[in-house]
């Protein structure tokens, strides 16, 4: 049976893995819904009916937002945890 190493070759292998993981990333990503800029990590994002909208574009709405949140890390939940130490006695 044959590798993909000898199917496509190993610059051809890598080109292809960097491109999907660059697409299923981009799609995951959060928007601004005015300016399209991906908001940074810790900054406040407000829902409104029109969708997200970062903290630079917030003052070009008049109505109250549904919701804000903070952007989190992208490993927030899955390889960062809080931890616990066992106090000393």
């Amino acid at each position: 049976m044959l590798s993909w190493n000898q199917l496509l070759g190993e610059p051809e292998l890598e080109i292809r893995l960097l491109r999907k993981g660059h697409e299923t990333r981009a799609a995951a990503d959060l928007h601004c819904a005015d300016c399209g800029r991906v908001p940074l990590t810790g900054e406040q994002v407000f829902e409104f009916d029109q969708g997200s909208v970062c903290t630079l574009c917030r003052d070009h709405h008049s109505e109250v937002p549904r919701g804000v949140s903070p952007v989190r890390h992208v490993e927030h939940g899955v390889s960062v945890r809080r931890m616990t130490l066992p106090r000393a006695a």
